[in-house]
């Protein structure tokens, strides 16, 4: 049963600009597992990294219903690769067991992430 969807898009020149003016931006983003995939990737690839798992984070929240605040933060939320397909592990606990479903995909321009939760 699905009992959430979330859908989030973001604009890559944003977070370029932003990582630009406050280096300190990856680190609220990003969980240590994901900042050290992130240190191995080119530039560009950074910006699109670090642009599509903000969206997956914004997205899931979504799905939840809370939005990203007090019950869950950017940090509570981690997306790994597994043999290329996504996965989503909730750092914080949980009060339901959930099957979370992602998509990431990036153009140009904008990153954009699809989360589905099922129970």
């Amino acid at each position: 049963m699905i009992t959430g969807i979330g859908l989030d898009m973001i604009e890559l020149d944003r977070i370029r600009r932003i990582v630009e003016r406050q280096p300190g931006f990856i680190k609220r983003i990003l969980t240590v597992g994901e900042i050290e995939r992130f240190a191995t990737l080119s530039k560009e690839r950074k910006v699109e990294f670090l642009a599509g798992r903000f969206a997956v984070k914004e997205a899931y929240s979504k799905a939840i219903g809370t939005g990203i605040g007090e019950e869950i933060s950017f940090l509570d939320i981690e997306v790994l690769n597994e043999g290329g397909k996504p996965t989503v592990t909730i750092l914080k606990n949980q009060t339901e067991k959930r099957t979370i479903h992602v998509s990431i995909t990036h153009t140009r321009q904008f990153a954009a992430a699809q989360v589905i939760l099922e129970k």
